[in-house]
């Protein structure tokens, strides 16, 4: 059983549900995201979403783009990334770690060479915004080698057939985008959310995360009724940018969302 089946399972059997953080790496540095990793698996993560700096993050909204600019200012790159994972590794062998990013630097890489050194690292998926699973065939044949879970995204505007390929290929969780637009953007609507995650659970038995929008504790708590996962990035990343040559202070603010939305979370389920 693999660490992200492991997690599932633990929070179904108490009756709790997963509390996802996105955070940048490399933003401000490296040695800050590994500190903040710690920190949010006390704060009550249970699994780690570590994006990975782009150039061009077309699916995020621009609180997300400073930080992966931040982070590619600074030198950060997808064996640096990889790097902060093993490193990671060295005191937490349990939370699972998932790469968010886009194509780009992974096929700079090479799919075999990247799956080797993530696997190697101790990751335990990757979510590739912008790639749908009819192009994905040789990196999912690569995945599936190095027991990696291939996560994909669904929105509220994917129609049946759509939710039935991409459930048909993922593994691990799907990420639910609970609204239209960008990371960080946009009003969240609780009801649309409640019927589109039940439709999609017509279809999968994997857990389904859900995730942009979700700012504070109150919204976390409401997600954590309909989803298995609540998936927080946009938010750290502002407690981050709000605390700018203070990393301590900005380490500080993240932990204290992050127990408020595990409280939160805890209390409804």
């Amino acid at each position: 059983m693999s660490r992200l089946e492991q997690c599932f399972k633990a929070l179904k059997d108490a009756n709790k549900k997963a509390l996802i953080p996105f955070v940048t790496a490399g933003d401000p540095n490296a040695e800050f995201t590994l500190a903040c990793m710690y920190e949010m698996v006390k704060a009550g993560a249970n699994i780690i979403e570590l994006g990975v700096p782009f150039s061009d993050p077309m699916a995020d909204g621009p609180v997300i783009q400073k930080a992966s600019e931040r982070a590619l200012d600074n030198g950060m790159s997808l064996r640096g990334v990889i790097e902060i994972v093993s490193r990671f590794r060295e005191r937490d062998k349990i939370t699972p770690v998932i790469l968010m990013g886009y194509l780009n630097p992974i096929e700079f890489m090479g799919y075999e060479a990247f799956v080797q050194k993530a696997a190697e690292a101790g990751v335990d998926g990757v979510l590739t915004v912008d790639i749908p699973p009819e192009e994905s065939k040789d990196l999912i044949a690569a995945y599936d080698k190095y027991d990696l879970a291939p996560i994909f995204l669904l929105s509220p505007t994917s129609h049946e057939g759509r939710i039935k390929k991409i459930v048909s290929v993922a593994k691990g969780y799907i990420y639910y985008v609970s609204i239209k637009g960008v990371t960080g953007a946009g009003h969240l609507e609780l009801g649309p959310v409640q019927d589109k995650v039940a439709e999609i659970k017509q279809h999968t038995s994997l857990p389904i995360a859900i995730g942009f929008g979700v700012k504070n504790a109150d919204i976390a708590s409401n997600i954590a009724k309909i989803g298995d996962g609540v998936v927080v990035g946009s938010a750290l990343i502002e407690c981050i940018t709000s605390h700018t040559g203070n990393e301590s202070a900005g380490q500080q603010a993240i932990s204290d969302l992050l127990n408020s939305m595990r409280e939160a979370m805890d209390a409804v389920t």
